[in-house]
């Protein structure tokens, strides 16, 4: 059974008046998730806790779990949240379009499993290898593999934070799962995009590998976000492999 360290925090930046993000880190079942609420004011915030609060329940009093049963205990945690969201935009009409992305990350008996929706990200680092483990579902990220633009133009393009994919927002999900080994040593870092829009994947890869105290390597790539610009909340969550227990 793999050892498992977690760490999280999440900034409202120094342009938003609220804080739409939410993460959770649970150590006893093995899992940690970023939601990034959209909607505006009270509507994304609740929309991300609702995410949160659906793991919470599936999760409740769970372990380790092999891989297809974490792959199941995901896909649930999505499709309550989705309908919990949606039948509260059915009682609060003002909230429509309302809903979050969503990084859920659950480590399993031999692996792991990421459910992942929207433009949040979920990286790996293993042996200084720093890699994006998950695809942003956005219109940026559609002209990039159509090569219709640059990765330089896209982190500028003007329409970046349009999202074609999020929890919430349909009745029909269409969720991203992967799902692979961990090494002792693996350092997975969660975020929303508040940081990623910011903090290119070179520094953030740097800041990880130099430091091995992740709680000051969040709180300074959140002042990084934040020294260039902090135009969005900013959240992060990291998960180190420390070996078998």
């Amino acid at each position: 059974m793999n050892n498992i360290q977690f760490w999280g925090k999440t900034d409202v930046g120094l342009v938003r008046k609220n804080n739409e993000d939410t993460f959770l880190v649970n150590p006893d079942a093995k899992y940690c998730l970023v939601a990034d609420g959209m909607g505006g004011a009270a509507a994304g915030e609740t929309a991300s806790q609702i995410f949160a609060q659906s793991a919470d329940e599936i999760f409740a009093g769970q372990s380790a779990a092999s891989e297809q049963e974490a792959v199941n205990r995901v896909q649930k945690t999505f499709r309550m949240a989705n309908e919990r969201i949606l039948e509260h935009v059915a009682d609060h009409p003002e909230h429509e379009g309302m809903g979050c992305t969503a990084e859920l990350l659950v480590f399993t008996t031999l692996g792991f499993v990421i459910g992942h929706m929207g433009d949040s990200r979920t990286y790996r680092l293993r042996q200084g290898v720093f890699k994006q483990l998950t695809k942003d579902h956005s219109l940026v990220q559609d002209q990039l593999d159509q090569g219709l633009i640059t990765k330089e133009q896209a982190r500028s393009h003007s329409m970046r934070n349009v999202i074609l994919r999020a929890v919430g927002v349909r009745p029909s999900l269409a969720l991203d799962t992967l799902r692979g080994p961990v090494y002792k040593s693996d350092l997975f870092l969660l975020c929303s995009d508040g940081l990623t829009d910011l903090v290119d994947d070179d520094t953030i890869c740097t800041m990880l590998s130099q430091n091995s105290d992740m709680e000051n390597n969040i709180s300074n790539l959140v002042e990084l976000a934040k020294k260039a610009g902090g135009k969005d909340n900013i959240t992060i969550v990291i998960a180190q492999i420390y070996g078998t227990s």
